[in-house]
């Protein structure tokens, strides 16, 4: 049994043998504009740096916090192993000096009180964590 062969302009699906132009999702005329594969490669460039763009401030940002704390932490670690002899009361500010050992120390004379070696001046929060007062 011979099967015709349809000319390119009719769209004739062989398996289902029905005429289906009406069920594809492009035009398929003769008078139909023509499918042109667009590039996306200078949409995926402008993504790509705005997304690396986007993650790269994020990380600063993360990098930035993450150095405060370190710091915080210094100086935490700094003023609970000064000596010092009385108890500290939270939200007060108090001064850390060297001695003449270089063994720094905690007091509540102020730096413009005294000729200490100054290193900085250091608030208890409530949080019982020191936290450097600016001058």
């Amino acid at each position: 049994m011979a099967t015709d062969k349809k000319p390119d302009q009719i769209v004739f699906n062989e398996e289902t043998q029905r005429y289906d132009a009406s069920l594809k999702p492009y035009a398929t005329n003769v008078g139909a504009p023509a499918i042109q594969v667009t590039g996306n490669s200078t949409w995926k460039n402008r993504n790509i740096n705005k997304a690396n763009k986007q993650i790269q401030a994020k990380y600063l940002e993360l990098k930035a916090e993450y150095d405060k704390m370190m710091q915080e932490l210094e100086y935490n670690n700094l003023v609970y192993n000064a000596r010092y002899n009385f108890e500290p009361i939270v939200g007060e500010t108090y001064h850390l000096y060297r001695d003449t050992q270089e063994k720094p120390f905690l007091s509540i004379i102020a730096p413009s009180d005294c000729n200490f070696d100054f290193m900085g001046s250091f608030l208890l929060n409530s949080e019982l964590i020191w936290k450097k007062v600016d001058d």
